[in-house]
């Protein structure tokens, strides 16, 4: 039975929290950067932790430091402004509460955002068009050395035209340590080999892109776990024009090569 659930809530600044901090966490990233930014959230900077590192693996600090320090059943990330909501409104009353959660890991191991679709690319491509393929190249290159029995799943998931993006997700215990373990292990080896002297501020959050990614191998690989899908909300109005916008120009006109 599923009894201490914690879903992180990944911030970077002050912010709007749930309500219920019995299932939520909030949790300040990259703390050990910015310690006099915020006094109240959970800091990522505590016990064996990798905070000093927040401006390069995103919101994977605090999913490290729930890895190695947290103490519960079932672990979770969302975002301070994206979360998980079966109603799919917009609206902290309304996002996923605790006896969803229960009911849902009563018949799961793990929970997800509902996939996104690119329709016209694939899920390499997509990367690609927006990044330095260098690092996910780097990333199939250790797999396949380190990992080989997910080469398979890697190849297969790069040519898909759909994912569960942004590192969000409610895992039980053991498939969440299972988890960490491959992928921190793949990220750190990655970090090693990698050269990011050209990298501008957005691009060296390389290891929270990457991670994006590797969700899906490993869900493919590990089929035992079953997984149910819940639909996600960006809390705060987006721009769809500048959006599409932006979509265009990394399609056309590539930057990275």
């Amino acid at each position: 039975m599923i009894v201490n659930i914690k879903i992180l809530v990944a911030a970077h600044k002050n912010y709007v929290m749930p309500a219920d901090q019995t299932l939520y966490l909030p949790v300040f990233v990259g703390k050990a950067l910015h310690p006099d930014v915020n006094q109240t959230f959970q800091g990522d900077n505590t016990g064996d932790n990798i905070s000093e590192k927040n401006s390069h693996y995103n919101e994977l600090t605090a999913v490290y430091w729930a890895w190695k320090n947290l103490d519960a059943d079932a672990v979770g990330l969302v975002h301070y402004r994206r979360y998980l909501s079966k109603s799919g409104k917009k609206d902290l009353k309304q996002i996923l509460n605790r006896q969803q959660a229960e009911a849902l890991l009563a018949d799961h191991d793990i929970i997800l955002p509902t996939k996104r679709h690119y329709y016209i690319e694939t899920n390499y491509s997509h990367y690609v068009h927006a990044h330095h393929h260098a690092p996910l190249d780097l990333a199939e290159k250790i797999i396949t050395q380190d990992y080989p029995a997910y080469s398979a799943a890697f190849k297969t998931v790069m040519q898909r035209r759909s994912a569960h993006m942004f590192n969000m997700f409610v895992m039980k215990r053991r498939p969440f340590n299972e988890y960490c373990q491959w992928l921190f292990d793949i990220l750190g080896k990655v970090e090693q080999q990698l050269d990011m002297t050209d990298y501008n501020t957005y691009e060296a959050r390389v290891y929270g892109f990457i991670s994006e990614r590797l969700l899906d191998v490993w869900l493919l690989q590990n089929t035992q776990y079953k997984t149910c899908e819940v639909p996600f909300v960006f809390m705060e109005k987006q721009n769809w024009f500048k959006k599409g916008g932006t979509f265009l120009k990394r399609k056309l006109l590539p930057q990275y090569k």
